[in-house]
């Protein structure tokens, strides 16, 4: 095939096999939001699709600007040598946006407890916004997904363990919303 020939259409994934650089390729990576030291990590993994590390770690860096000092998950689509840059919510960087803690030093500060606490309606909003990932059937499982992350984290709900939160819903004195 004239086709696989040529260099500027087709490309080799990593195991040789060749592929259309009209495909998408998509990748996954947790980094350091605002920061733009991703290029190393993302270099092996964008030098084969022919794009340049470097321009996409500056879009990495500015698409997690608003969570500058903790991990997010980004994904990175590429079409066509261009990229594209979405941040992926997980829990976890969720409810540290909404306890709006302040910046630190990640070099210097480490093992973080976050103790801030949370109303029930910002944990029911995360809950909404994880539903997509979530194996349970009702949003009130996920508010319970989301609480055992905040107990994880030791922040609170509404100033209360969040343990103690979840047997509440369990038991049927906080109700929660079908959707």
């Amino acid at each position: 095939m004239l086709l696989q020939n040529r260099r500027d259409l087709t490309c080799q994934n990593r195991y040789g096999q060749p592929f259309l650089m009209s495909q998408e390729v998509i990748i996954r990576a947790r980094v350091w939001g605002g920061e733009s030291g991703v290029t190393a990590k993302l270099a092996p993994r964008l030098g084969p699709l022919g794009v340049n590390s470097g321009q996409v770690g500056q879009q990495v860096a500015k698409a997690t600007e608003e969570y500058k000092g903790y991990r997010c998950t980004v994904q990175i689509t590429i079409v066509d040598r261009q990229a594209t840059i979405s941040v992926v919510p997980t829990t976890s960087t969720l409810i540290i946006h909404a306890l709006q803690e302040p910046h630190r030093d990640r070099k210097k500060t480490k093992f973080v407890k976050h103790n801030g606490s949370l109303a029930l309606e910002n944990v029911i909003d995360i809950a909404r916004q994880m539903r997509h990932k979530s194996m349970s059937k009702t949003l009130a499982g996920t508010v319970k997904e989301v609480l055992g992350t905040m107990q994880a984290m030791g922040a609170q709900c509404d100033g209360q363990d969040a343990k103690a939160v979840q047997k509440k819903i369990t038991s049927g004195e906080i109700s929660i919303p079908n959707e």
